[in-house]
């Protein structure tokens, strides 16, 4: 549970710390925001992104079932700044499966806590293997760091693409071709 009025106050310290005055006419409900900003953007630490696969449908499909261009926010474990961007997501049922709309809610759960783009991709190409156990499963996630494009090197607009393949994605190089194809990509990804 994140813990509002402590984050506040330490707004108020960083405000201070940076010469600002919490007390200013245009600050003085900031820390609030602020706090409140932060519960929604790490809500994901309390949900199990297990219980939104929890249910799937047998339907007897057993080709590439693929979700793209599907957008998410979240936020660097190192600077705490945003990083956004598109999700492709992959499965190749085994006759089950999900609503496609779980497979965003999912993303969504993972993506709301301190993360590392390498680290989201993995987690959530591990829990489509685990909760739908398709015969293969494929992640791309391209994404704009905002700790890369507005401090540091000031790299504006470049993009960062990771991949996480399990399953007949990662050992077909057919299936995988057909995928990367399907969403705009080539095999040099």
């Amino acid at each position: 549970m994140v813990d509002q009025e402590r984050i506040a106050r330490a707004v108020r310290e960083i405000l201070s710390s940076i010469g600002e005055d919490p007390r200013r006419e245009g600050l003085q409900e900031t820390p609030q925001r602020v706090a409140a900003m932060y519960a929604e953007l790490f809500s994901g630490i309390d949900q199990d992104p297990r219980d939104v696969l929890s249910v799937t449908f047998e339907e007897g499909h057993q080709e590439l079932v693929i979700v793209r261009e599907m957008p998410f926010v979240s936020i660097c474990e190192h600077h705490l700044l945003p990083f956004f961007g598109r999700a492709h997501l992959a499965y190749v049922p085994m006759g089950r499966v999900a609503g496609i709309s779980k497979l965003a809610r999912a993303l969504g759960t993972l993506a709301r806590r301190p993360q590392m783009q390498e680290r989201l991709t993995n987690q959530i190409a591990d829990l489509m293997d685990e909760a739908l156990q398709p015969k293969g499963t494929g992640v791309v996630l391209q994404a704009e760091h905002l700790c890369m494009t507005i401090r540091g090197v000031r790299s504006y607009g470049s993009q960062v693409v990771t991949t996480a393949y399990r399953g007949n994605l990662r050992e077909e190089t057919a299936s995988r071709a057909e995928f990367l194809a399907l969403i705009g990509r080539s095999m040099a990804v």
